[in-house]
């Protein structure tokens, strides 16, 4: 049984009908700004179009490169599309070594050229034209299907030469430099848009795509008579176009000030882009470790838990002195534990504090403080899913969700759908699916549509 004193200390991670209501007039509004010219800059929510106009419609075929760059790693894949939507994928990862992420931009676009090359040259491919869509997951405005220039770098990033450049030009003249590979560079996308574009080819439906993982994100179909940013050229021949929400910022300007706790005040002032990103920090596998390492710390502190252990104090100090201890996978591991064994609970607790065998009362405190952050970040997912939804104007839509903390939760499936069948419009149906290989098998998808419009 979890007492009155915790449920009251997890109050404020517990969101009521009223503040959900009001999260989605707010968030729906947001979108509306976004993608307006007259009231996009002060939107918080860019909506940056993606040029992607066309869905997969399973009957591709072909052989399509896809290039996936969003880390201190990248990959290349091959992914051959046989009809049906049916499609195999061959891929390999490379390192972008700690000198090229700091170094001049030319060199590490050089090194990603050779080893686009090598990949080439092990599947036998010199000979073959291989369009390219390239999956670059840094903020970019996007100005045409191929033509992204990178705002800023992120994630331990600082090349110089690159911010404000266009990066599908510096991919494209890097392949050309070597001239062993016959690659076309066609496409730029981000991860995102990537889980779309991979589930719309298995699933006809799916019109929103969703990562919740390290970081969150999302995009929909929009119609373009709703997107003033949207030049007149892409208006005439396509009735869609992928919108990039970047629904990250929401909150920046203050809308979500009323449910923000003090834990997410203090996570945010900690990080390395304080006041940005605010929903971000409430909904992604970065933080959500983070908001419960400081809640347990305050209700060690209030005595709710471990309230007979005779080292309180101890436990106090390692959580005080430990940021990022308790990490977002023990989230999904202490959640999928069942009453009285609480094996998951009962060996993290251990590696924690060193405390052979929890009470089972602790044990079952520690997974409703993991329930409440979980639940408060499926809730705010699921208020944007329904929120992109409601604008989407077909009477079923399918959602593609991608993103370790979606994929491993054991229930974050289950919270986002209980949310979902309250804010959805009833005269519309929902799915969701898990995608496959998102941002690779999407950006070969998107190179494949694209070669087919040319």
């Amino acid at each position: 049984m979890v007492d009155v004193e915790l449920r009251e200390l997890m109050q404020p991670f517990v969101l009521s009908d009223y503040q959900v209501q009001e999260v989605y007039t707010r968030f729906c509004t947001e979108i509306a700004k976004g993608l307006r010219r007259s009231t996009n800059t002060q939107a918080v929510t860019k909506c940056y179009p993606t040029y992607v106009q066309d869905l997969p419609t399973g009957d591709e075929i072909g052989k399509y490169m896809a290039l996936d760059l969003g880390g201190t790693n990248f990959r290349v894949l091959l992914v051959t599309l046989k009809g049906h939507h049916d499609a195999t994928v061959e891929s390999q990862i490379y390192a972008v070594p700690k000198d090229l992420m700091v170094g001049p931009g030319v060199e590490l676009f050089d090194h990603i050229a050779e080893c686009l090359a090598k990949f080439v040259e092990k599947h036998n491919m010199q000979d073959a034209y291989l369009p390219l869509g390239f999956t670059f997951s840094f903020p970019c405005v996007q100005v045409g299907l191929k033509e992204a220039m990178l705002t800023r770098w992120t994630k331990g990033f600082s090349c110089p030469g690159v911010e404000g450049e266009d990066v599908g030009l510096m991919l494209h003249e890097a392949i050309q430099r070597r001239g062993d590979a016959d690659i076309a560079v066609v496409a730029i996308l981000n991860d995102t848009t990537g889980t779309l574009m991979s589930c719309a080819h298995r699933n006809p439906d799916c019109r929103v795509g969703v990562i919740v993982g390290t970081g969150c994100n999302a995009c929909y179909v929009e119609h373009v008579d709703n997107v003033e940013l949207l030049e007149t050229e892409f208006k005439s021949d396509h009735k869609q176009v992928i919108i990039n929400v970047e629904w990250g910022a929401f909150g920046d300007n203050g809308q979500l000030d009323f449910v923000r706790t003090e834990h997410d005040r203090e996570v945010d002032s900690k990080s390395i882009n304080c006041s940005q990103q605010l929903f971000e920090k409430m909904t992604s596998g970065m933080y959500m470790g983070e908001l419960v390492r400081l809640t347990l710390l305050r209700a060690l502190e209030r005595n709710t838990i471990f309230k007979l252990s005779t080292k309180r104090a101890e436990f106090a100090i390692v959580l005080r002195t430990n940021t990022n201890i308790f990490e977002t996978k023990h989230i999904s591991e202490v959640e999928d534990d069942s009453f009285p064994e609480f094996s998951n609970t009962r060996r993290i607790i251990k590696q924690l504090f060193g405390v052979e065998k929890a009470a089972v009362e602790d044990c079952q405190k520690l997974k409703y403080i993991c329930e409440c952050v979980s639940k408060r970040a499926a809730t705010l997912v699921a208020i944007g899913i329904s929120g992109l939804i409601n604008r989407i104007n077909d009477r079923k839509v399918v959602v593609g969700i991608d993103g370790s903390v979606y994929r491993y939760h054991p229930h974050f499936d289950a919270y986002i759908r209980e949310v979902m069948h309250k804010l959805v419009k009833s005269d519309k149906e929902f799915d969701i699916m898990l995608s496959e290989d998102g941002s690779g098998r999407g950006a070969a998808l998107v190179a494949a549509v694209a070669s087919k419009i040319k």
